[in-house]
């Protein structure tokens, strides 16, 4: 199951349904909370197949307010670096907002790293409780935004990796109205 877009500049917009923890990219996000405590979801899985020194950098991090990031190295996972993006709770106020503002800021640390491949998952629609239509919306469309600011930028590939069929589905509906307009 698997969807992808071209973007700007011979960049693509790829959807695809997968373990993140096993792309082989130049960074994988994780969808973090403000504290860096990675115990559950995408995050925890993150820490189970890299390794312990992924949660000992975070915590040399510390606290991070909603929508923005932190880099640590990835362990013995295969990318080279996790961006931790801190997404909201929904329910909260301004998750939108919050939301596309992490998605954003990864894609500029990854631009500031000069990386050239990225691997986002579906941000707080797991244990956050993001709706994952509207999260797929706002991905889609940060994603495509950034390259049209960015149009210089160093990333070539953004991977929408999800591990279910479901979210899966909703991203590639997502891209398909790109493929439209």
């Amino acid at each position: 199951m698997e969807g992808e877009l071209l973007l700007t500049g011979e960049r693509i917009l790829r959807v695809k349904r997968g373990d993140i923890t096993d792309e082989k990219v130049d960074a994988i996000v994780n969808a973090a909370n403000s504290h860096l405590q990675h115990g559950g979801g995408v995050a925890g899985t993150i820490v189970r197949k890299g390794g312990r020194v992924i949660q000992e950098e975070s915590n040399r991090i510390g606290y991070l307010p909603v929508g923005s990031v932190a880099v640590t190295t990835a362990g013995s996972l295969p990318a080279r670096y996790v961006i931790h993006a801190i997404g909201p709770v929904w329910g909260e106020g301004g998750e939108d907002e919050k939301l596309k503002s992490a998605v954003f800021n990864s894609l500029r640390k990854a631009q500031e790293l000069g990386l050239k491949s990225i691997s986002i998952p579906a941000i707080s629609s797991g244990i956050f409780g993001f709706p994952k239509k509207r999260c797929a919306e706002i991905l889609i469309e940060t994603i495509v935004e950034f390259f049209k600011e960015n149009s210089d930028s160093t990333l070539k590939v953004v991977n929408c990796c999800n591990i279910d069929d479901l979210t899966t589905n909703l991203f590639l509906e997502e891209v398909r109205k790109y493929k439209r307009d």
